[in-house]
């Protein structure tokens, strides 16, 4: 293997353009091809990055079992284009890191994962907040004990647009709030349930406004309010136990906050104690770029990812999947099995 990976980007839409400055500043990538079925898009991205001649540009993907030594791919497109792309990828004995979910369906995410394991290549899916520095830092937090018995979780996840067309608010944004709930407890749900509500699109009932219910083998149970039609911009995340919360707020300046506080009983009365608030400090590092070193670090040695591997992603589809039958059966209860 040369010092550089060689690598590809397939799409460069709005996600994708990040992966493309990522690994063209990368001192362990080499950018040896681009996909993107807009040539007028790839004539841009051309011209933005001063991409090298060096660089293959194509609107089809197939074209990348024809370039030289190519080893690894990033897949940047909807994910009703993930299954046939990453497929299509680990047969050419490429190394991949998918953008989320792995697909929309469960049975094609275990074939993918079977077909990695198969062909002996990386396939990683690129949950960029589990590599955030608030997400890391917490983790540490909860298994230190500094929350107590742990109780239960919140989330809100709300804005004004923008509205998506293919999937509803649930797909859409449900998935990075169970990802770092999934992480911070170290388990998954056994029982989920959804509720919704459609204004905007009625005639493809993509619910505008979800509620979900996460219930884990412990005990710990997890309220999740998801929106895209609310002027009201929330990234709050929060797990409460018995010596006090710890809050992971996007939006704010200080983003991880302890707020430790107990209750002394006195008779038949509970009185608040030890109450304290601490700022976590946290490094500055790039989340995606963060993800990008962990990615290549797993090609060089060709072992699983640690964080975000493919069965993870396969096991977040599955629950998304259990919580749109939920949703579309009126917030019926659904339990996992995974």
């Amino acid at each position: 293997m040369t010092d550089k990976i060689n690598t590809a980007v397939i799409g460069v839409g709005r996600w994708g353009v990040h992966w493309l400055r990522i690994l063209l500043e990368h001192p362990q990538a080499r950018l040896r091809a681009v996909v993107e079925p807009n040539p007028e898009r790839l004539e841009a991205i051309k011209r933005q990055y001063n991409l090298s001649e060096d660089v293959v540009l194509t609107t089809d993907a197939r074209a990348l079992q024809h370039v030289d030594e190519l080893e690894a791919v990033v897949v940047a497109t909807p994910a009703v284009t993930h299954y046939s792309l990453i497929s299509d990828a680990l047969k050419w004995r490429l190394h991949v890191l998918a953008e989320k979910p792995l697909t929309l369906d469960p049975g094609e995410c275990r074939i993918l994962c079977e077909l990695a394991e198969k062909q002996q290549r990386v396939l990683m899916v690129d949950h960029t907040y589990l590599f955030h520095p608030a997400v890391e830092r917490g983790k540490d937090v909860i298994k230190s004990g500094s929350v107590g018995d742990l109780r239960y979780g919140y989330a809100t996840r709300t804005h004004l647009g923008p509205v998506r067309q293919d999937v509803d608010a649930l797909w859409d944004l449900a998935i990075h709030d169970i990802a770092i709930f999934n992480t911070w407890l170290g388990e998954v749900p056994v029982t989920v349930q959804a509720t919704g509500t459609v204004w905007l699109q009625e005639k493809s009932s993509l619910a505008d406004l979800v509620w979900v219910t996460l219930t884990y083998p412990s005990g710990f149970v997890a309220y999740i309010h998801l929106c895209w039609l609310n002027n009201d911009k929330q990234r709050r995340l929060g797990v409460v136990g018995s010596k006090g919360s710890l809050i992971f707020d996007e939006m704010s300046q200080a983003p991880l906050t302890l707020i430790n506080g107990e209750f002394e009983v006195q008779g038949n009365l509970y009185i608040p104690v030890n109450q304290s608030q601490q700022v976590l400090e946290l490094d500055s590092s790039e989340p995606l770029k963060k993800v990008c070193n962990h990615f290549l670090q797993c090609v060089q040695t060709n072992t699983s990812p640690t964080i975000s591997d493919a069965k993870m992603g396969a096991k977040l589809v599955l629950i998304l999947t259990a919580l749109t039958k939920s949703l579309h059966s009126s917030g019926v209860p659904v339990n996992l099995a995974y």
